[in-house]
């Protein structure tokens, strides 16, 4: 995810699934380097899945920071991306996380060549397939998505070990969403036979997960570790007897390594807070950074007093109320 895709479908090109050639068009059409176009040409239905998962990192990222100074907009992402700020961070782990979770959806959707239902072991696959499920294959996701990003172990740079280590904590996030759901099948209801499959919980809840880590992010620096023979990320001194130590992140923190910029004036991160909507009682101190709001009446017609009216139909009466907006100032 380089930041230059653009939120759009791609044309239609192919066919389901990605037969024929369509499929290769498609990989022309997003920002890939050479060796991901190549991987992209081997997997019928990856230029489609590639593409559903930028637009659901984006989205999801544009809801979690809705109420922020920082909107994940569009605007301002290549320059962020070059960064070592908080919000990259997310970036990278929410963008990792939409690639891992569309993956596995897509294999047990049938929409990738390559891969099918989950093969776990000590779960009935075939059977749940037969009754009409299917288990989201993460172990193929999760295998193919470390061949696409071609991450190496350890990174001499200190920007390359927290990009690595962030897209991880994104990856790690869907592992943990993957649970065990089962289906009973027998007389009235009975668990005579169950059957149980691997399935990933809804990317929102990923989300959410994810924002409470960048809410609580690590700022780290490189430190060498003797014992090792190569340098690592290490964060704020511990308390206590091991104060001396810098600590070491753990795999599910978030980490940066310089401060953010305020994003309230328009800058080559973002355009700023001027004229985004706030609530009075919640945000607008905050997202308007000092300088105000402007406060707006408007009327709005809704939907009222409905109706179900014999036999298919149902009958509303169109209101009418004053709805209050705030906006930041310039």
């Amino acid at each position: 995810l380089t930041g230059k895709e653009a939120l759009t479908h791609f044309p239609s090109l192919g066919g389901p699934g990605g037969s024929g050639k369509g499929h290769i068009k498609q990989c022309e059409l997003l920002q890939l380097s050479r060796k991901q176009k190549r991987l992209c040409r081997r997997e019928p239905g990856l230029a489609e899945t590639l593409r559903d998962a930028i637009r659901l990192g984006i989205l999801e990222c544009q809801f979690q920071f809705r109420s922020e100074r920082w909107n994940c907009s569009l605007e301002g992402r290549p320059s962020l991306l070059k960064r070592g700020f908080k919000e990259t961070a997310f970036l990278f782990a929410v963008s990792s996380a939409a690639l891992t979770h569309s993956l596995a959806r897509a294999c047990s959707a049938g929409r990738m060549e390559r891969c099918t239902c989950d093969d776990s072991p000590g779960l009935e696959n075939r059977k749940a397939w037969q009754w009409g499920v299917c288990g989201d294959n993460l172990k193929y996701s999760t295998k193919f998505l470390k061949k696409f990003l071609g991450q190496k172990r350890i990174g001499k740079d200190l920007r390359a070990k927290v990009d690595i280590h962030n897209t991880n904590v994104g990856i790690k996030a869907v592992k943990n969403g993957l649970k065990t759901t089962c289906k009973c099948h027998g007389v009235s209801g009975s668990c005579a036979v169950r059957t149980c499959w691997k399935q990933l919980s809804p990317f929102h809840e990923i989300g959410r997960l994810l924002k409470l880590r960048y809410d609580d992010a690590v700022k780290v620096f490189s430190t060498s570790n003797d014992a090792v023979g190569h340098s690592e990320l290490a964060g704020p001194h511990r308390h206590g007897p091991s104060a001396k130590q810098p600590a070491l992140p753990r795999p599910t923190d978030l980490v940066y390594v310089e401060d953010s910029p305020s994003f309230c004036r328009p800058s080559k991160y973002s355009l700023g807070t001027a004229g985004r909507t706030c609530s009075r009682e919640g945000n607008c101190d905050s997202m308007c950074c000092g300088r105000g709001y402007n406060t707006q009446s408007r009327l709005v017609t809704f939907s009222c007093h409905c109706q179900v009216q014999w036999c298919c139909y149902v009958e509303c009466q169109q209101c009418m109320q004053e709805e209050v907006v705030y906006s930041c100032k310039q």
